[in-house]
């Protein structure tokens, strides 16, 4: 790297930081003045609402998700300021081409994309944890549900199970049935008053139970008050609260997904768009910056301030796009991957437009 590549890089960074921290301030109080009454009325500890929603919640949160709109302002403010300045023009002129000229801008856009590839897959879903765990109970406890009725689950590729409420405060599932097929045959029907989660022996507790089976023409009955036994499901499936699937971790998240296969309970587009969220989001890094560096490094009669209009206005349209993208899939049908795909691709696009566009 020469002087010019080092100058871009810590120009980047250090803008893209400044600007990071700019936010964060506005988010966070913003927030405070928004959710102020939820936390005097649930009784929230101001340790707690500080140090455990906002350092460790709600900060990382709004932070991943602003970041591909936070790198492009940044991109689009200091290499405006570097256009307006004159400094764009004799770099170019000196014989370097503008891919030349991108290359420490995407560089600065990988350290960006590995920071935010590391924080989705590990960090972010940790502290989703801690901000749906912290909501649940202080911001908006009403819309935590403890019990879900009428649950009907595949829990292997012949067995199925239906309770007709099932407490997750407590893990005890009430009106529980059992059934196991050979192909379309019936071959064991158990039905019990009630099952609870042992978390220690990490079996549950069937309790008041009758087991009808069947053999051909034969059958038998079998009665019994408490038995363990081992069932391809655990409490935590029957969890119904507000952004579940971003407060699990990426095994976790993967595990789902292959009990989603079996079971069908509808959540599998819900899923996948986390899935895909994780892996795609990162790469919005390079599209950004390379649309940033494209609009802005041309000197304009508007100056600074028409650039970065203009770059706030197609960071916005970057999101709002993503968040139609994302509700066509969960309400019209569209496929997850290519819902998380079209913006990206077609920002992209736009990119390598803006870079034919830009000075040579």
């Amino acid at each position: 790297m020469n002087i010019i590549d080092r100058y871009i890089i810590k120009k980047y960074l250090s803008t893209f930081v400044f600007t990071v921290g700019i936010f964060i301030i506005v988010i966070v109080v913003f927030d405070v003045s928004e959710k102020l009454d939820d936390f005097l009325k649930n009784k929230a500890p101001m340790s707690k609402v500080f140090l455990e929603y906002y350092a460790l919640g709600s900060i990382p949160f709004f932070l991943n998700m602003l970041t591909p709109l936070i790198n492009f302002i940044a991109v689009i403010f200091f290499t405006s300021k570097m256009a307006d300045q004159t400094e764009v023009v004799p770099i170019l002129s000196g014989g370097m081409s503008f891919n030349r000229f991108l290359r420490p801008y995407m560089i600065s856009a990988g350290i960006i994309f590995v920071f935010t590839f590391v924080s989705n897959i590990w960090i972010i879903p940790y502290t989703n944890k801690i901000k749906v765990n912290f909501e649940n109970v202080y911001v908006k406890p009403q819309k935590v549900s403890t019990t879900t009725a009428r649950t009907h689950m595949q829990i292997d590729s012949n067995t199925y199970v239906y309770i007709d409420n099932f407490d997750t405060k407590r893990n005890i599932g009430y009106n529980f049935s059992l059934e196991k097929f050979n192909g379309d045959q019936l071959t064991e029907k158990l039905m019990a008053q009630r099952i609870t989660w042992d978390s220690t022996a990490t079996k549950w507790k069937i309790e008041d139970y009758t087991v009808r089976k069947i053999e051909g023409l034969k059958e038998t009955m079998d009665q019994g008050t408490s038995r363990d036994t081992t069932l391809d499901m655990l409490p935590r499936d029957f969890e119904v609260y507000d952004n579940v699937f971003t407060a699990m971790d990426t095994k976790e998240l993967e595990e789902r997904i292959r009990k989603e296969e079996t079971r069908g309970t509808g959540m599998m587009t819900d899923l996948l768009l986390e899935k895909y969220k994780r892996y795609i989001g990162p790469f919005s890094a390079f599209i950004l910056t390379l649309m940033g560096v494209s609009l802005s490094s041309k000197k304009v009669r508007g100056g600074i301030g028409l650039s970065l209009g203009i770059g706030i206005g197609l960071s916005f349209a970057f999101i709002v796009l993503v968040q139609f993208s994302t509700m066509f899939s969960l309400k019209g049908g569209l496929p997850p991957l290519i819902a998380i795909l079209i913006p990206n691709i077609l920002f992209l696009v736009l990119g390598f437009w803006l870079k034919h566009k830009a000075p040579k």
